[in-house]
């Protein structure tokens, strides 16, 4: 590991509490496995519902506390609801986590 420091500052502390409110919601099994399911592409609330097993409200009111932290985002087609992931951070973010976790597994 390099000995660059990449922050020269310490974040504001509402910055501070944003990124605590941010990673708290990667605490989440159910949070996660919707992530996951949602990085390999688009996918409506039947679909991530019959894909992962869960109760649809469960899954509605996860997508809501995603969405609200824009984590996912949503795109409406008729009666559909389509949700992705918000954008290439969210992707490297989860990435970068589970190659952490496999490397410790090694």
């Amino acid at each position: 590991m390099s000995n660059e420091h990449p922050f020269e500052n310490i974040p504001l502390e509402e910055e501070i509490t944003d990124l605590s409110e941010f990673f708290k919601t990667f605490g989440d099994p159910t949070r996660l496995r919707i992530l996951f399911f949602l990085a390999q592409g688009e996918k409506n609330v039947q679909s991530i519902t019959e894909e992962l097993g869960i109760q649809q409200a469960t899954i509605s009111h996860q997508l809501s506390t995603l969405r609200m932290l824009r984590l996912v985002s949503y795109r409406k087609e008729g009666r559909k609801v389509f949700y992705s992931l918000d954008d290439h951070h969210i992707f490297d973010i989860l990435k970068i986590g589970i190659h952490h976790i496999q490397e410790g597994q090694r």
